[in-house]
């Protein structure tokens, strides 16, 4: 145990303490209304306070680098496909009870246990760890980069393949509507909705 984690205890918190800790309270809020409201634009909008929070802890754990990649990316990059998505595939703007499939219990047991394993398995892992954050900054440029690129390359490059497939089938999606929308008026014997039908009695 280092002198930073012996200095103070869980009893006496410092203020980097409780600011991560009303922090992390504020991003599950917004998890949680992302996950549940059912309005697909208000939920990629909480979506954007949720990760810019991740942002947040991410400075308050003096993870400069990763906190600004945070915002850059996810914020900055992957929201807004999310709304492009939306607005190309021409999706409802408010509220859409398709989006419940009514299976709220089931998914409630999932993302329990799931969050139960997870907080599990990083308590088991960094249960001795200690962070000085009156230390050196543990997040710098120079770490981050070389073990992103040297140890986590291949997930980085899977990312960007995975958001520019999504781009391009939002797009073919709303090129597909459209090209069926166009057939259905171009078909003989079809009428337009409203169009009076004229004809003589012989």
């Amino acid at each position: 145990m280092t002198l930073a984690a012996a200095s103070h205890g869980f009893l006496s918190p410092t203020g980097v303490e409780i600011a991560f800790l009303l922090v992390g309270v504020v991003t599950f809020g917004a998890a949680v209304v992302t996950v549940t409201t059912r309005q697909l634009v208000h939920a990629a909008l909480w979506l954007v306070v949720a990760l810019g929070g991740l942002a947040v802890e991410y400075l308050l754990l003096t993870a400069e680098f990763i906190a600004w990649v945070q915002v850059l990316i996810y914020v900055g990059a992957v929201v807004v496909l999310i709304l492009f998505g939306l607005m190309l595939t021409r999706a409802p703007i408010g509220r859409s009870p398709d989006a419940d499939s009514g299976n709220r219990w089931a998914a409630l047991t999932v993302a329990v246990s799931s969050a139960a394993a997870l907080v599990w398995v990083v308590v088991d892992a960094f249960r001795t760890t200690w962070i000085d954050l009156g230390g050196p900054a543990a997040g710098s440029t120079a770490v981050t980069g070389a073990s992103l690129f040297q140890n986590w390359v291949l997930p980085f490059e899977a990312l960007s393949v995975l958001l520019l497939a999504a781009l391009v089938g939002a797009i073919v999606l709303s090129r597909k509507a459209k090209a069926a929308r166009a057939d259905e008026a171009s078909q003989p014997g079809t009428s337009q909705p409203g169009a009076s039908r004229t004809g003589g009695v012989r």
